[in-house]
């Protein structure tokens, strides 16, 4: 059976690829998970990176929750 290797996730805006990876950084940070130099997450558990990408959304979330009650974010 073949490995698929394309990306299923695409970003919609894909500037914000950089501000993605920082936050990612910042909520693994803020959760004690360290993340790996060379990118493989292979060695994770899946509850980590689910605390992490879980954690992103929820911020996301309140971000655009921020935005459209128009208050400013940050």
């Amino acid at each position: 059976m073949a490995v698929n290797q394309s990306r299923t996730n695409n970003l919609v805006v894909p500037q914000a690829t950089a501000a993605l990876q920082q936050m990612k950084l910042e909520v693994a940070n803020e959760l004690g998970i360290p993340i790996p130099q060379d990118g493989y997450y292979g060695n994770y558990t899946t509850r980590d990176t689910g605390s992490i990408g879980g954690y992103m959304t929820k911020r996301l979330v309140q971000i655009a929750e921020q935005q459209l009650a128009g208050r400013s974010v940050r």
